[in-house]
């Protein structure tokens, strides 16, 4: 009767060890099944390369010598020297020789680094005031020479904006500063093309100051053969 009725007991653990195996056999084929199905439903994205800066939108004189006081303009996207400045010289580094310096009146300004990274080189940023129209942005090449551009307020339209790049870039004039044109667009047209000025409160404290290297160098000599006008960015 022992012997009888041990058989029952050993084959009880028996089968009770062989169940709990299978259990588990079955739960990791399942988790394999899970890891297979994640790997295909669910592949890896791509890492998106760095998006391309637009270009800097720009109309400038280029048949011979400069008339007016004025050699073009500039339409940036925002007022952000640092954003700003590197799609700027990328186009006038290879058509003016590699910029060094610039300089604006802080008025319409809220932050004027001092120093911004560009493309392979730095250029030093400075401000006159009063002696820089508050929509001129003046330009150093690396001892090449000087050009002053009318910057267009960001928030210009696109109409406005041709108007003012045309009668910036024309080749005979005409012979107003910067603010004049902006003025002139406003009376003609009807359209209020410059921001009003930043509160004192709002207005970054401004250090230092532009080099009188700027008020040094020489506008652009004569570079006859180029075309009337050259735009960019538009």
């Amino acid at each position: 009767m022992e012997r009888t009725e041990g058989m029952p007991h050993i084959g009880f653990h028996a089968g009770s060890f062989s169940a709990r195996d299978e259990t588990r056999a079955a739960a990791e084929a399942a988790r394999r099944r899970v890891r297979i199905m994640s790997a295909t439903l669910y592949p890896a994205l791509p890492h998106p390369g760095p998006l391309a800066a637009p270009a800097a939108r720009l109309a400038l004189k280029t048949d011979g010598a400069s008339r007016g006081l004025l050699d073009g303009a500039w339409w940036p996207r925002s007022r952000d020297l640092l954003s700003e400045l590197p799609a700027l010289t990328d186009v006038l580094d290879p058509l003016w020789g590699r910029i060094t310096r610039i300089a604006v009146n802080p008025k319409y300004w809220p932050v004027i680094p001092r120093r911004v990274p560009v493309g392979g080189h730095v250029v030093r940023v400075g401000w006159f005031t009063p002696e820089i129209d508050p929509h001129k942005l003046l330009l150093l090449s690396y001892g090449t020479g000087r050009w002053d551009l009318l910057i267009i307020p960001p928030e210009t339209g696109a109409e406005s904006a041709a108007r003012l790049m045309a009668a910036a870039s024309d080749h005979d004039g005409p012979p107003l500063t910067a603010s004049a044109l902006i003025a002139a667009e406003a009376a003609r047209h009807g359209v209020a093309a410059a921001e009003e000025p930043l509160e004192p409160d709002e207005a970054w404290e401004y250090e230092g100051g532009a080099s009188a290297a700027f008020t040094a160098v020489p506008r652009q000599p004569d570079r006859a053969g180029l075309p009337s006008r050259l735009i960019v960015g538009m």
